[in-house]
């Protein structure tokens, strides 16, 4: 047993010498979605809040991001969820992509989803209250909408 628990802190140590890079894609103002949508600054807040952390570039990485195996974890999601919906670079979607992100993305805040039950355990303040889920999924369906009507799609 005293064997296997010195292998385990050995490789525990071992995983310390390979971190995942930290370093944020350059955003630009004039693709984000905040910005070229107008959002007003309550919804704004909320995005930036609960959402930007895994869909953005402007991830705000927290102090158990230098901890293996955690911030291999953290940095797959963060993958994943830039690779789903980055709000940062939302002008480079095709209108029909960005309506149907905006519909994907009021249902599963909706739904409770979104965020994910694993970054609210080390983000509490991004959880959502039933009152902000609903403003959010009525912005972005409203944002949807007007995507929609505007004849691009």
């Amino acid at each position: 047993m005293k064997k296997i628990l010195i292998v385990l802190l050995v490789a525990f140590i071992i995983i310390q010498f390979f971190p995942i890079d930290k370093t944020n894609p350059a955003t630009n103002e004039g693709m984000d979605f905040l910005k070229i949508k107008n959002t007003p600054e309550p919804i704004a807040k909320i995005i930036r809040n609960s959402c930007y952390d895994c869909h953005s570039n402007e991830t705000r990485y927290p102090f158990y991001s230098n901890i293996q195996p955690f911030a291999w974890l953290l940095k797959n999601h963060i993958d994943e969820g830039r690779k789903e919906m980055n709000f940062s670079t939302f002008a480079t979607y095709e209108p029909k992509r960005q309506a149907h992100k905006l519909e994907e993305a009021a249902e599963y805040v909706e739904q409770k989803k979104m965020p994910l039950e694993s970054y609210l355990l080390g983000h509490p303040d991004a959880k959502l209250t039933d009152e902000q889920r609903k403003e959010l999924a009525q912005y972005f369906r409203k944002i949807q909408k007007e995507l929609e009507n505007s004849n691009v799609l």
